[in-house]
């Protein structure tokens, strides 16, 4: 008897996940690295011209998702900086923390980061720190143009039947820790 009711159990468990792939699809945290090395490389020039320019690079992006705070994205990352200014060329390297809200575009069948901001920087060497406050913003507003166009995943439609349906039928997105779901109910 006792093992009737743990088959039972096992098959209702696999009913419910069966039926769960159905009704949801889920991106892991490892698919949205895998996406994010496609921004790797980042470039752009900011500053005051004529003043201070600087090129910086961003590289190593990594992503920890509703894990540091609920509903949001942690990325982090390098930065390299060249500056060139009145006083000469410098070079930094920066180590980024950044915080942005997943957004699911139906239309395009893609996760934006929206709202991105830096929430924290530490610079390499430590003399640039008062350079890198100066170009804080600038490099924050970059940043956040950037990725409010260029979606951090994109579904497809010939990757697998889940990706498919949620391109089809995705009713938003769900933050868990370590993955997004994009439900096709409400």
């Amino acid at each position: 008897m006792k093992k009737i009711v743990i088959a039972a159990a096992l098959i209702v468990s696999g009913l419910l996940v069966g039926c769960n792939q159905l009704t949801q699809y889920t991106v892991s945290e490892q698919e949205i690295n895998q996406a994010l090395e496609k921004h790797n490389n980042f470039a752009r020039d900011i500053g005051v011209p004529g003043v201070a320019d600087a090129h910086i690079v961003l590289s190593k992006l990594v992503s920890q998702i509703g894990r540091e705070e609920p509903n949001k994205v942690t990325l982090s990352g390098d930065a390299d900086l060249d500056m060139n200014s009145l006083f000469g060329s410098q070079k930094a390297n920066i180590k980024l923390k950044l915080k942005a809200l997943p957004v699911f575009n139906k239309e395009k069948g893609a996760i934006y980061l929206q709202e991105m901001e830096i929430v924290d920087a530490i610079v390499t060497p430590e003399k640039m720190k008062p350079v890198l406050q100066t170009l804080m913003p600038y490099l924050n507003q970059s940043l956040r143009n950037y990725f409010n166009q260029q979606p951090a995943y994109v579904l497809s439609e010939d990757k697998s039947k889940g990706e498919a349906l949620a391109k089809k039928y995705a009713k938003g997105i769900e933050v868990k820790p370590g993955e997004i779901i994009i439900p096709f109910t409400q």
